[in-house]
């Protein structure tokens, strides 16, 4: 399956994201990682008053993966007013500069990571790091979780309404905590 990218003038090149068509081949990239890191921007902690924040689903997701999380700019705040710890806090394109840095251990000291995944960072952002990424990284598979087709990730979901999405991630989450 093919996807277009969210914005019109965001192309992706030749090499472009394979589709993530259900939840289940999320869970198997996920399962094969032996480091993965959540990177969680701001965009995550907006919603409206009809659905769930992201973050709600993002930390479910974190707790039943056991996967680390960094939060960027002041989302930090966010994962503190419900409780959920954090790994850290950085901007992004600080953490995507140290993702390239094959000599940087991450951030427990335990080796460089093999699996990034992102979500709730703006669209425009994401594409340019997830580019930089791609161009520069060989051994990390790359997974965009956010509801818009990023077509520099190594994985993303086509796009999808807010409540296909929401299915997604409630999907995943309850295999993952089945597990």
């Amino acid at each position: 399956m093919t996807a277009e990218p969210w914005q019109r003038a965001m192309i992706g090149g030749t090499r472009r994201a394979n589709v993530l068509t259900s939840s289940d081949d999320a869970l198997k990239i996920m399962k094969r990682a032996k480091r993965s890191l959540l990177i969680v921007g701001h965009k995550s902690a907006e919603g409206n008053k009809e659905t769930e924040k992201p973050i709600t689903y993002i930390i479910r997701l974190a707790k039943a993966s056991h996967i680390p999380v960094l939060a960027t700019a002041h989302t930090v705040l966010e994962f503190n007013k419900r409780g959920f710890p954090t790994s850290g806090s950085m901007p992004a394109v600080d953490i995507a500069n140290r993702l390239r840095d094959q000599s940087w251990l991450g951030l427990d000291g335990k080796g460089p990571y093999d699996l990034v995944i992102m979500t709730g960072i703006p669209y425009h952002m994401e594409w340019l790091l997830f580019a930089g990424l791609k161009h520069s990284t060989k051994n990390l598979v790359l997974i965009s979780l956010d509801r818009f087709y990023q077509p520099h990730a190594d994985w993303s979901f086509a796009n999808i309404s807010t409540e296909k999405w929401q299915e997604n991630l409630n999907e995943m989450i309850t295999k993952l905590e089945g597990n």
